[in-house]
């Protein structure tokens, strides 16, 4: 019986409660090999810039991901600058996003595609599919088509999931969304031709890769978006929240799938256009299935214990769908020490990766456990 399959049949029998262990929020370290060690760490002057994903308005509080390496008996230090990284990234990545979606005819059309996609967000899916490239010795030029895909495949989630039929969300991202400037039937319309327009974007603009590594890359995003990815985790999303009785393995397949899903897919492209070894894309698909549902458990924190004016969409939507969330199965305080279990999870997968390689991932990590939108 697959998994979808079970959990479908299992939805009025399970009703498993876990009490996960606590761990630490920061200081994490990790043994990257015999003679090298990680930390990462939050200054004085990072714990309130955590909370916030506004960057460029922090301009003196700076999360920073120090290597502490020894080799031959020296101690040597290095600090990474987490914010000036996410700058340049989302920066080269807004840019390259702007130029895939051009204004041309139907205007209000490709208005309504650029309105959500070049809309102010985290960008985690593109900015993590650079960082596993890089992780791994590839180029941000070569993977940035790919990084486009997965954000224009994004924005189509978040232009349907706002949708009334869907989560009926008025806000997203600071702005109205979609449906409420366009129209439903232009948002449904211009969510599809992002889709279209991703997979295209990343098969004729990636340069370099050989082939059968490009229809891989692709075969990836398009299982973990499809019927068996986040797609199956939407639906059974939908028709889990009015049963009492379902349980918290339910509840981790659906989040695992509607977000986990995605970063997944980010992650491993990323590697895969930047030459990873087997070995390596399977610590990179377990690290990055880790770091989506800590994403996760955390957004459902936020939805109860933030305004919609501080998250900048909807908040209070899954309580008043009556959607499985983690805070509602276990409560809050449980539900932060799962994220930070996940934390050190996703981080125990980078050991043995170049410390500056895996110093994006690490702080990342990090600052999503920690975000306060």
């Amino acid at each position: 019986m697959s998994m979808r399959k079970g959990v479908i049949h299992n939805l009025a029998r399970l009703s498993t409660r876990g009490t996960p262990k606590r761990f630490r929020s920061s200081g994490t370290k990790l043994l990257l090999s015999s003679e090298e060690t990680t930390e990462v760490i939050f200054l004085p002057k990072a714990r309130s810039f955590c909370n916030s994903t506004d960057l460029s308005k922090n301009e003196s509080k700076v999360i920073k991901h120090e290597n502490i390496c020894s080799e031959s008996g020296k101690t040597t230090r290095s600090v990474f600058d987490l914010k000036s990284y996410m700058l340049q990234k989302v920066k080269s990545v807004n840019q390259a996003l702007d130029a895939a979606v051009p204004i041309k005819e139907p205007i209000k059309f490709h208005e309504a595609m650029r309105y959500s996609l070049l809309s102010e967000g985290k960008r985690v899916c593109p900015v993590l599919c650079i960082a596993a490239c890089e992780l791994v010795g590839g180029q941000e030029s070569t993977v940035m088509p790919a990084a486009c895909g997965m954000e224009m495949i994004i924005a189509m989630c978040l232009m349907h999931d706002d949708l009334p039929c869907m989560d009926n969300g008025d806000l997203r991202r600071g702005k109205l969304s979609n449906h409420k400037v366009y129209g439903e039937n232009v948002t449904v319309l211009a969510g599809y031709s992002l889709v279209a327009l991703a997979f295209e974007h990343m098969a004729t603009t990636t340069k370099g890769v050989h082939p059968k590594t490009m229809v891989r890359a692709v075969g990836e995003v398009a299982r973990l978006i499809g019927p068996e990815g986040a797609v199956a985790g939407q639906v059974l999303d939908m028709l889990c929240g009015d049963k009492s009785d379902t349980g918290l393995e339910e509840l981790k397949y659906i989040h695992s799938h509607k977000t986990a899903d995605f970063t997944e897919a980010a992650a491993i492209v990323g590697a895969l256009l930047g030459g990873a070894s087997e070995e390596e894309i399977n610590r990179v698909r377990k690290f990055s299935q880790c770091f989506g549902l800590m994403y996760q458990v955390v957004d459902d924190i936020l939805d109860v214990t933030k305004s919609s004016e501080q998250l900048g969409k909807t908040a209070g939507k899954d309580l008043l769908a009556n959607k499985l969330t983690y805070p509602k199965m276990i409560g809050i305080d449980k539900s932060k020490e799962y994220a930070q279990k996940l934390s050190k999870e996703a981080k125990e997968q980078l050991v043995g990766f170049a410390p500056e390689k895996a110093a994006p991932l690490l702080a990342m990590t990090d600052f999503l456990l920690h975000r306060q939108k």
